[in-house]
């Protein structure tokens, strides 16, 4: 994929970006396949064939849960809890066994450290991020980890980013997104914000309408980000 660039005016003025934010899963860290994989079983049990291409529309493009298709059957409530729980008891023992860092993404993150202020803005469970991170000290270039429980609404919705500007006290204008999905990039653009993506191989046939750019790789970025 050749970096393109949909907003030259955005490009130039990240010379002035202060703050970068985040997303975890599919940015970070390739874990975006692994949840799939742990939901689509949670839901074959009850019977509902949760395909790569109806995934990519109801989470990553809509936001919303892959649960609501078991609620449609006529689960109730408690029901969909307890295989919301199945799941990510599921997904939380993959992540243990599993985990794997996107190349490049260390080096990147040194080069930015003591430079511009990071942040993670996640729809994740606070506790998948920790398990996903826990040996791999990339958390220690962050100064917060904005997760699913720290928000009433979650991604697409602006809010998660939103609340990081708030934690970090400065405008739109000096922050910028990296984001993996559609649901990621209408989040940032929502509260105001650039976004540079990085599709990932679950996200790569996504429209990311609006991004001020999208990349190849996590190689990229400093290119994208070169004057700060």
């Amino acid at each position: 994929m050749i970096i393109a660039v949909t907003d030259t005016h955005a490009l130039i003025s990240l010379t002035m970006v202060e703050a970068i934010l985040w997303d975890n899963d599919g940015v970070l860290v390739d874990t975006e396949g692994l949840f799939y994989q742990a939901t689509r079983v949670a839901l074959a049990c009850a019977g509902v064939d949760l395909t790569p291409e109806l995934y990519l529309d109801y989470a990553m493009r809509k936001g919303r849960s892959t649960l609501d298709l078991v609620a449609a059957q006529g689960w109730n409530r408690e029901q969909v809890a307890a295989l919301r729980d199945e799941r990510n008891l599921m997904y939380s023992n993959l992540l243990r066994t599993e985990r794997s860092v996107f190349p490049n993404v260390l080096p990147v993150l040194q080069s930015f450290s003591g430079r511009v202020r990071m942040a993670v803005v996640t729809s994740s469970r606070r506790e998948h991020v920790e398990i996903t991170h826990e040996r791999n000290g990339l958390l220690g270039f962050f100064e917060f980890i904005l997760a699913s429980e720290d928000c009433q609404n979650l991604k697409p919705h602006p809010e998660p980013y939103q609340i990081a500007l708030q934690r970090l006290n400065l405008p739109a204008n000096r922050c910028v997104v990296i984001e993996d999905s559609e649901r990621g990039l209408t989040s940032a653009l929502a509260a105001g914000l650039r976004c540079v993506v990085v599709p990932n191989p679950l996200t790569q046939s996504c429209a990311f309408q609006g991004a001020t750019a999208i990349v190849p790789g996590f190689h990229a970025i400093p290119g994208i980000i070169a004057t700060l």
